[in-house]
């Protein structure tokens, strides 16, 4: 599944704040959040438009095990934004994108993707027990994800892989290419991304989630493009980041983490492009890159399309729209 920047990252934060028999009045400060938080309670955006709620860990898992999704704004709640208003239904083009026109350079560097290459990286990935974000195990596979990366990255001055650390055990690792045209840190980003973290939702922390699909195939997809192109000697006129985020499964804690990062220090992205279970489809259907549906930007959109026409042999298909709040497939 290919997710738009704004359904990853947006930070959803409201007027004010519901505690059990509580009712703030105004966004809550920083220390309160943290006060309740000290207590076991999590902050949660579960609806658009709808009032932050706090619930417990246990009352997390219930959710998930529900089928309904959020976005637990615990760390990146900020009383300077809950007071905004934010939008996420679709918008109109923000950002245009010319049409495919490097097939001459490209074809040779799809001619070096490994099948077997992804598998190596996925069978080291689903042998970690699992990748939950505050376990050892996942901490030790964000380590395997970074090792990796610093591997093939090395001996590219142009290209630095860092930690994005947390207040939890697992990290999200971001590998940035400078731009040749553009090597201001100002300039505009591309990011392609994908979530590292696995989860059981009956045992979360000692429980078996090898996260083969979930999103093994989005992690090692990335990894295998990002070898490739290095090996290739790719050298983009403006800036690439390449992000594997922690924590996505407990409510999308890391990608909203580096999201409130960038914003506070107004980087600039482009397009953004997330790659989610892209290894499954079900036996006797027809195998498709399928584009997300909801909170897509348009042009983003027609572009992805044109991407895979002119240099995939799969065919497109859009997802199933999804209007009931954030009780989609955010998985």
């Amino acid at each position: 599944m290919l997710r738009a920047f704004a359904r990853l990252y947006l930070v959803l934060v409201q007027l004010a704040v519901v505690l059990p028999a509580t009712t703030w009045a105004s966004p809550i400060s920083t220390q309160q959040v943290q006060g309740v938080a000290a207590k076991g309670y999590r902050l949660l955006d579960l609806q658009p438009g709808v009032e932050p709620v706090w619930k417990t860990e246990e009352d997390k898992l219930e959710l998930l095990r529900q089928g309904v999704h959020f976005f637990d704004v615990t760390e990146v709640y900020d009383p300077e934004e809950a007071a905004l208003s934010v939008n996420i239904e679709p918008h109109a083009t923000k950002a245009n994108f010319p049409a495919p026109s490097h097939l001459s350079d490209i074809k040779p560097i799809l001619e070096t993707l490994s099948t077997t290459n992804m598998q190596d990286y996925l069978a080291n990935l689903t042998s970690f027990n699992n990748r939950h974000y505050i376990t050892s195990s996942g901490k030790a596979a964000s380590q395997y994800i970074f090792d990796t990366v610093t591997a093939f990255a090395a001996g590219r001055a142009d290209i630095t892989v860092t930690k994005f650390k947390h207040p939890w055990a697992q990290f999200s690792v971001i590998a940035h290419i400078n731009g040749s045209a553009s090597p201001s840190a100002s300039a505009p980003l591309v990011i392609l991304g994908a979530h590292e973290d696995s989860i059981n939702l009956r045992n979360p922390w000692t429980g078996r989630a090898p996260g083969a699909d979930d999103d093994g195939s989005g992690t090692v997809n990335l990894l295998e493009v990002f070898r490739a192109l290095v090996a290739a000697d790719f050298r983009p006129s403006t800036p690439v980041e390449f992000h594997w985020y922690s924590g996505e499964e407990a409510g999308l804690l890391g990608s909203q983490a580096v999201a409130k990062a960038y914003r506070r220090a107004g980087t600039e992205v482009r397009a953004m492009l997330e790659l989610d279970m892209t290894g499954y489809f079900k036996p006797g259907s027809k195998e498709v890159i399928a584009l997300e549906a909801d909170y897509m930007d348009a042009g983003e959109t027609a572009f992805l399309k044109q991407l895979v026409e002119t240099y995939s042999v799969l065919d497109w298909a859009m997802d199933a729209p999804v209007r009931n709040g954030l009780s989609g497939r955010i998985s």
